[in-house]
């Protein structure tokens, strides 16, 4: 839904912008447009990767699809650059030297003021999902959208923040301009909204490269998953625990564990399964895999402190 609201907002603030941009002949007005015009594309690509990602395991895909998603987030990152940030500033740099010109600016201030209530909404909307999952946790909702496995929140987050930020810099830009009757005013807003939208485009690819090469899990649901493991009745210790986020709330586990007791080969392999079982029961592990410790191998413990909620985390 969030996904969706975004896509709506950005149509229509795309077309209001192009409009205005025509009418008044602004560079930061252009670039404006080109960024939601950006972001509109971009929001497909951020439904495309929600699509994709809940496909089930197959025997191609063993550890399922999830990681369609930080793929398809990544290449709604890099058109945030190509289309958003390398335009506005090719417009802002072109017209810096503009001649000074008589400018009327009301539509596109009208303009402006609309796509800001707008984005607001839709920015709201992803703040009202970040800040009911942080709080669960004890976190921010920008906390929270900066750590979690869910690319497409994260991108509709910042996306979002970037185009409220990037409206108010138009404005001000724009009014400069009509105030001093100096062009270069224009283009340099231009030219900073360009760079706010690099910087948020480097962010994103920097985090979807992060969970594509495997990223390890929170120290909170690291502590949550030995916990769980080491208060089941038939696990007297772990020596070994491996936890990566391999699509947004999906986790896959490897752990090294010793059973209680002395028991036969194949006693052991059917506790095994059952545990795993338990583990792939819950909702946020896409695959659970256990083995043996080794004779003397050293054992992990818990922290003193106590990690809940590991159904919200991710």
């Amino acid at each position: 839904m969030t996904v969706i609201i975004a896509i709506g907002a950005n149509v229509l603030i795309a077309i209001a912008k192009t409009v205005g941009a025509f009418m008044t002949g602004s560079a930061s007005m252009i670039a404006e447009a080109a960024h939601s015009w950006a972001d509109s594309g971009n929001g497909v690509f951020l439904l495309i990767a929600e699509k994709k990602s809940v496909k089930p395991a197959d025997k191609s895909h063993p550890l399922g699809y999830g990681k369609e998603s930080y793929v398809w987030s990544m290449i709604a990152a890099f058109g945030v650059f190509m289309a958003g940030s390398i335009v506005s500033i090719y417009t802002g740099v072109k017209e810096w030297n503009a001649v000074q010109t008589d400018t009327d600016y009301t539509i596109g201030f009208v303009i402006l003021a609309v796509a800001f209530v707008l984005e607001g909404i839709s920015l709201m909307q992803a703040y009202r999902e970040s800040k009911q999952h942080g709080d669960a946790l004890n976190m921010s909702a920008f906390g929270y959208v900066v750590d979690t496995s869910n690319p497409t929140l994260r991108g509709v987050f910042f996306e979002d923040s970037a185009a409220v930020i990037g409206l108010v810099i138009a404005a001000a830009a724009m009014g400069m301009h009509a105030y001093t009757g100096q062009p270069f005013w224009d283009a340099l807003g231009s030219i900073v909204v360009g760079i706010l939208l690099g910087a948020v485009a480097i962010f994103l690819i920097s985090r979807n490269r992060e969970f594509l090469v495997g990223h390890k899990v929170s120290d909170r649901m690291h502590c949550y998953v030995l916990g769980e493991l080491l208060e089941h009745p038939d696990i007297d210790s772990v020596s070994y625990l491996h936890l990566e986020w391999v699509g947004p709330k999906k986790i896959f586990m490897v752990a090294a564990v010793d059973i209680i007791g002395n028991q036969e080969e194949k006693d052991i392999a059917l506790k095994f399964e059952g545990i795993e079982n338990q583990f792939r029961n819950n909702p946020i592990f896409q695959e659970a895999i256990l083995t043996l410790s080794v004779p003397n191998a050293e054992t992990l413990t818990l922290p003193d402190t106590n990690a809940n909620g590991a159904q919200s985390i991710g």
